[in-house]
């Protein structure tokens, strides 16, 4: 009489890969035969479930630690100065992976929800534009102290939203125009870096400085009627992060 384990064995492998149906049929076993009867009638959903199993185990596979991590964006953007930009203030979230190391060297990879934009000031109208970015650091750590590391990499952004609130409607009588969004670049890339304090088992702090290499709008010379909130040049989010967070 084979053993469960064997049962097991057979079941596993055959989900993996994709045997036929008269396999199923010849288990003896019959505690098994409804998880085989379902695999065998959702065989669309087998690579879609083998996708699911690699991803929900990589990071336990690839990394023993895990953090989460939130704070503050000081956020403008640069060669702004026709509509006078200056700093506005949002909040960022996430988490972040990192694989253990005893090294001087290590990496960072985190994903964050971060709150950007910038305040203007063009003729008399002011306002400000706020950008929801969602955020993918890629960082290289580099260990001091047990206490104090550098970080020092690239990061990719994808913006979710945008909105343009001002004391003078932004409307400009252009519906493409209006949408702001449909303004800007939805991806962005560029550098980061920065100091993280480990003080107490777990807990840190940190600083981090972002800077965009790609541009936050499309060209304004194809813009009809760009609105004010628009520099004429080629304007870069940079962002100032402080946060606190908790490494497990």
């Amino acid at each position: 009489m084979n053993s469960p384990a064997f049962f097991i064995y057979r079941i596993t492998s055959s989900f993996f890969l994709f045997p036929s149906p008269d396999f199923y049929q010849n288990v003896n076993n019959s505690c098994f035969l409804p998880i085989t009867s379902w695999f065998t009638f959702n065989k669309k959903m087998k690579p879609f479930l083998l996708i699911l199993i690699l991803v929900a185990l990589s990071p336990v596979l690839s990394y023993s630690q895990f953090g989460i991590k939130g704070g503050f964006n000081f956020a403008k953007v640069t060669k702004a100065s026709n509509i006078n930009a200056e700093n506005t203030s949002g909040f960022l979230a996430g988490i972040f992976l990192a694989p253990p190391t005893e090294n001087v060297l290590g990496f960072r990879s985190e994903i964050l929800y971060s709150k950007q934009g910038y305040d203007f000031k063009s003729g008399t109208t002011t306002g400000s534009v706020k950008l929801d970015y969602i955020l993918l650091p890629q960082l290289m750590e580099i260990n001091i102290t047990k206490f104090v590391a550098l970080q020092v990499g690239f990061q990719m952004a994808y913006l979710l939203s945008a909105s343009a609130d001002s004391s003078k409607p932004a409307s400009t009588g252009n519906a493409q125009v209006d949408e702001i969004i449909d303004l800007m670049n939805r991806f962005d890339y560029g550098a980061a870096g920065g100091v993280e304090i480990h003080p107490f088992k777990g807990l840190l702090f940190g600083a981090r400085m972002n800077i965009s290499f790609g541009n936050l709008y499309k060209d304004p010379a194809t813009m009809t009627t760009p609105p004010n909130f628009i520099p004429e040049v080629d304007a870069k989010n940079n962002v100032v992060q402080i946060f606190a967070g908790y490494r497990f």
